[in-house]
Order: structure tokens, then C-alpha cells, then sequence
């Protein structure tokens, strides 16, 4: 559930994976996914095999709301292997039943899958498989490819994930742990991320690098789109499930949510941010004393943005960074005072000053008018919102959880009117073209600010998407 501050998109989940039967893999899949917990906060879950039997835990909450100690330890025996998954829904509730990894009995034994993207032929595949006989326990895409892979199971584990990989499509990243091998496989645009990391002889497979970092594995390469790596007592082996199509590895992992010391496609976050602030800065100059970020994701890009254009780099917002998921409760009053419990400005740098503030984006446009009108309260004399992403103008049916289309501002508002909504003394965005010229040769998915959806869209949308494009 979003909190009433909220007004960010979110990414649907982590996942991780490690092969190392003389580690304690339950506690280092752990610690790989407290660094991937930005990328989901409402479950977590850890799947350890010893070779013979897969045993999992898994919660609402935060990782180390969910594992302790005790549970660690009897989740280790000895276990050789281990996944494990962080959580925020875009398809199915935020029940527990939906949490990851799922595990399952089928021909070959037991499998565990954790899985992070959106399918966008997830309902006539489960129409399919349900007229077929599958039974379904959960309302995730997920369980949608664990039945894939159990129907063409007979083969090998490998030749069953190439199989199912022709069926899918969409956005995913995934590791599936058997009870001798883990197994990773990216979609073939390579939508959402998946990287290699070797720790003492052995490897790992997790979201983001910092997930490697952390637990002091070395960064290998990343999983390439449409491949598959089996990892295993012999090493590490790869197949090409399906040929790579045009790589649209999304643009938003870059803008907002991957961890700024996480390294993707061979991009730094920090450091394409810090391009798009110096971009910005180009595209926009503006007449100003100081340039503040809105913490944290805007922090890099400010910097960049100061650096290129000569403006002083100041921390006008501070944030609390202790303000508990469950601590407001959604009473408008509550909802008056959200922002300025998780934001604070700080008024001896802001005082008379005209600021320039750089986000990251605007979805609703909440947040914005809130922090804006704290900044007009303790003195600020002009207010120049900046923006280092387009317009998000189309939802996102790749794995992140943007407003449903009437909700976001861009569709109902020009730029001239998003501007007098949040109070600004102006608003630009960054372009496409910044975008692109910040993340250099990387080919990017920007579906969620043109409408240009790679990897397809649901079959119930396709036309009336069509019809909205065309009036944009």
C-alpha cells in the first residue's frame, strides 16, 4: 500500500541467487537482499535446497522484519543453495500467498521461482493452462511460468525454460533453483536487470551489483537478454534461450530506482544521473542562487546540474529517514502533514534564495506541490522545479507501478498547468533526447513517456492505448 507521501512509481520486486555449498547461503541470500530492498517492501521470502528437498520462509514486511536468527539458521542445515525475493505488487494483492519464492512438486522434483517483471500474455497463458488443468494458488504472473515450466518439464530444466521463454511475453528477470542447480533467464529485450557475481569459486545471480557487493562477490557481466545461465557444482554455462531482440533495458531503473552504487549494463547509476543534471542544465538554464535536490534520487543529477552550470549545490530538504511504512495512518489530516514528516526544509539555506529544485519525475504531482509550497513557507523567493525524466504520460506493463492513466498529471495537464499546480515559478522536464544522450549507447525502454512499448502490451489495451497515443 502506498503511504500518503508517496507519489513515486515503484518497481515490483528483487531477486537473487547463489550456488555455494560451502557457505552459509541462507544468510548471504539474506544479506543480498537487504541491499536489494529498495526494490520492494512489502514481502520477502528465501528458498535454500540441500540437494535433495527445497525448504522456504517467506512474509509481509521488510527482510529483516521476516528472517531472524532462528529462522536463518533452520533454514541453513545444509543447504547448497539459495534464492531469494523482495516484493512490491503490481499484479496480484499484497497478500502473503502471492509472496516469493514459489516453490513447487512437479515431474523432476521440487523447483523454486522468484520473479521480477510483468508477463503481458499472463491471462490468455492462464486461461490456457486453466482449460488444460492447472490449478492456481496465487494471482502472480509468476505462478503463470511455473506451470509453463512444469508443463514441459519431461527434458531438461533448461530445454523447459527455452520452451517457456517462447511463450512469454513482457518484461522479466528470474532465478529458479532446482534441487541440484540454480537457473537464471532474462527476457530478450533485457527489460529489467539481472547481473553475474563470483564469490570465492562459486557464483551468484542478483538485480542489481549492489547485491554482490554486499555480500563481497565480484561483478562477472550481466545476464544477457534472452539468455540462460545454468550455475551448478561444475560452474557457471550459458544458452541462448531466444535471440535477442532490440535491447529496451528500462530507463527508469537509471532515473529512480536502482541503488546509486548498483552498475547495470555496464552503465553507473550515479553517474547517468549525474548526466542527466548536466543535460538538464544545458537543455534549461536557469537564473538562480542555489540548486537543492529532492532527496535521495535527485541528489547525483543536482549535483550535475550545479557543476555544469556554475550554480552553488546546497541540501535545501532534509530527509527523516525514520519514519516507519505504518507510522502515518491515511486520516487527511494525516495526509496534510505527511510530507513535512518525511521532508523538512531547511530554512537558513532556503531563506531569499531563488532554488532551483531537481526530482527525478512527477506522477501525480502531490508531492510536488507539498515540497514546493515548504520551500514558499520558510522564505524561498522563486521555486524552479526540474525534472531529470519526460512527462509520464502511459502506465507501465512492465513491472513497475505507475497511476493508472486518468491519474497521472501529464495526461490531464500541460506543462503550463502541471507548473500552477505545484506552485512553481516554472517546471521543465529533461527530453528524450537528454535522456538518451545521458545514458549514451544504451538502448532504453521509454514506453512510460512515448507510448513506445517493446516488449507488447496486454491484449484488453492494445486499442484503446492506440487511440490515446493518437490524441497525445
Amino acid at each position: 500500500m502506498r503511504e500518503p507521501w508517496d507519489d513515486k512509481p515503484h518497481e515490483e520486486c528483487g531477486v537473487f541467487g547463489i550456488y555455494a555449498p560451502e557457505q552459509e547461503v541462507a544468510r548471504l541470500t539474506y544479506f543480498g537482499l537487504y541491499a536489494l530492498q529498495h526494490r520492494g517492501q512489502e514481502s520477502a521470502g528465501i528458498a535454500v535446497s540441500n540437494g535433495r528437498d527445497i525448504q522456504v520462509h517467506k512474509g509481509m514486511g521488510l527482510v529483516a522484519e521476516v528472517f531472524s536468527e532462528r529462522i536463518l539458521k533452520e533454514l541453513e542445515q545444509d543447504g547448497k543453495m539459495a534464492i531469494g525475493h523482495v516484493r512490491y505488487s503490481t499484479t496480484g494483492s499484497s497478500l502473503l500467498t502471492n509472496a516469493q519464492p514459489l516453490v513447487v512438486h512437479y515431474q523432476k522434483g521440487m523447483m523454486a521461482l522468484a520473479h521480477n517483471g510483468n508477463l503481458t500474455n499472463a491471462g490468455e497463458l492462464r486461461e490456457e493452462l486453466a482449460k488444460e488443468g492447472a490449478v492456481f494458488q496465487t494471482t502472480v504472473d509468476s505462478e503463470v511460468i511455473v506451470q509453463l515450466i512444469a508443463r514441459y518439464g519431461r527434458g531438461s530444466l533448461e530445454d523447459a525454460l527455452v520452451k517457456t521463454m517462447l511463450d512469454l511475453q513482457g518484461a522479466y528477470a528470474l532465478v529458479v533453483a532446482a534441487e541440484d542447480k540454480i537457473l537464471g533467464m532474462r527476457d530478450p529485450h533485457g527489460v529489467r536487470p539481472l547481473c553475474i557475481g563470483q564469490l570465492e569459486g562459486r557464483y551468484v545471480l542478483a538485480s542489481e551489483s549492489c547485491g554482490l557487493d554486499t555480500i563481497g562477490a565480484e561483478f562477472v557481466r550481466d545476464v544477457q537478454p534472452g539468455e540462460i545461465v545454468t550455475i551448478d557444482e561444475e560452474g557457471l554455462h550459458s544458452r541462448q534461450g531466444f535471440p535477442a531482440q532490440k535491447t529496451a533495458v528500462c530507463a527508469f531503473e537509471y532515473i529512480y530506482f536502482a541503488r546509486p552504487d548498483s552498475t547495470m549494463d555496464q552503465l553507473n547509476v550515479t553517474e547517468s544521473r549525474r548526466r542527466m543534471g548536466v543535460e538538464l542544465a544545458r537543455e534549461y538554464p536557469v537564473d538562480a542562487d542555489i540548486v537543492i535536490p529532492v532527496p535521495d534520487s535527485g541528489m547525483t543529477a543536482a549535483l550535475g546540474y550545479a557543476e555544469e552550470s556554475g550554480i552553488p549545490f546546497a541540501q535545501g530538504l532534509l530527509k527523516n529517514r525514520y519514519v516507519g511504512r505504518t507510522f502515518i495512518q491515511p486520516t487527511q489530516e494525516m495526509r496534510e502533514v505527511a510530507v513535512r514528516l518525511k521532508l523538512n526544509a531547511n530554512a537558513q539555506v532556503i531563506k531569499g534564495k531563488r532554488v532551483i529544485m531537481i526530482d527525478d519525475s512527477i506522477v501525480r504531482g502531490t508531492t510536488s506541490s507539498r515540497i514546493v509550497e515548504l520551500l514558499r513557507k520558510v522564505g524561498a523567493k522563486e521555486v524552479h522545479l526540474l525534472i531529470c525524466s519526460p512527462p509520464v504520460l502511459y502506465p507501465c506493463y512492465y513491472g513497475i507501478d505507475t497511476a493508472e492513466r486518468e491519474k497521472l498529471i501529464a495526461t490531464q495537464l500541460d506543462r503550463e498547468g502541471i507548473r500552477d499546480y505545484v506552485g512553481a515559478d516554472s517546471l521543465h522536464y529533461l527530453s528524450e533526447e537528454g535522456v538518451q544522450r545521458a545514458l549514451g549507447e544504451l538502448s532504453v525502454c521509454l514506453a512510460c513517456f512515448n507510448g513506445d512499448y517493446p516488449a507488447g502490451i496486454p491484449a484488453g489495451t492494445r486499442e484503446k492505448w492506440a487511440e490515446f497515443k493518437d490524441k497525445c
